[in-house]
């Protein structure tokens, strides 16, 4: 049995545990998860494929893998997601090569993905943990997207009011995080990980029969 850096318990070349969070847009979810990520090395953010135009600042193949509505379609038909759905009117999808990889590598994967793709993942994987991240307010999350200045005001009406249908979905999922302070929340999470790696299923039998 070997601990990680991540504090994770888990069988010797186990395969990684996977951690699904949704949260409306502008709530933090995909701040928060390049937070985790960067701190533990066994626990990887997994990069989704998208449609909608780069913000400025944004990375392909860091932030996300952008591509062409034609190439999504196609590897629709090629059966290349294990999720995917169509977000404030552009295709966002989770490579299933890039996840399987990264979890029979043993590493943890982090995704946070909308509450549609969320859903197709819990009718797949059985033993995924899935969090949902809410904003201390409607007002607040308000105010952070229009912080962002990357958004036209259209675009910022259509995020709110869909944000309103998201926030329903919380009881689909196993953990609720609000994320009113970012050190906090962080801290929860990080939790959440922790004692996922703590279950009697990621330990070695081994182990205790030598006891």
């Amino acid at each position: 049995m070997t601990r990680s850096k991540t504090g994770i318990r888990k069988k010797s070349a186990a395969k990684g545990d996977l951690f699904i969070i949704s949260a409306p847009s502008g709530a933090g979810k995909t701040t928060l998860s390049n937070k985790l990520s960067a701190k533990y090395p066994m626990l990887k953010h997994s990069v989704s494929y998208t449609t909608r135009v780069p913000r400025i600042g944004e990375k392909n193949n860091i932030h996300y893998t952008f591509i062409s509505r034609n190439k999504f379609q196609s590897m629709i038909k090629k059966d290349a997601f294990a999720e995917w759905a169509v977000v404030h009117g552009n295709l966002y999808g989770t490579s299933t090569k890039r996840l399987t990889e990264l979890r029979n590598k043993g590493y943890s994967v982090l995704l946070d993905i909308d509450t549609q793709g969320a859903m197709q993942l819990k009718r797949k994987i059985t033993d995924a943990v899935f969090i949902f991240i809410l904003p201390p307010s409607m007002k607040v999350l308000s105010e952070r997207l229009k912080g962002r200045r990357s958004d036209m005001t259209d675009d910022i009406k259509r995020r709110l009011k869909n944000a309103k249908k998201e926030v329903q979905s919380y009881r689909d999922y196993d953990y609720v995080v609000v994320n009113d302070d970012i050190s906090k929340t962080l801290k929860e999470l990080e939790s959440i990980i922790i004692s996922s790696g703590l279950k009697t299923d990621k330990v070695d039998s081994a182990v205790i029969k030598a006891l």
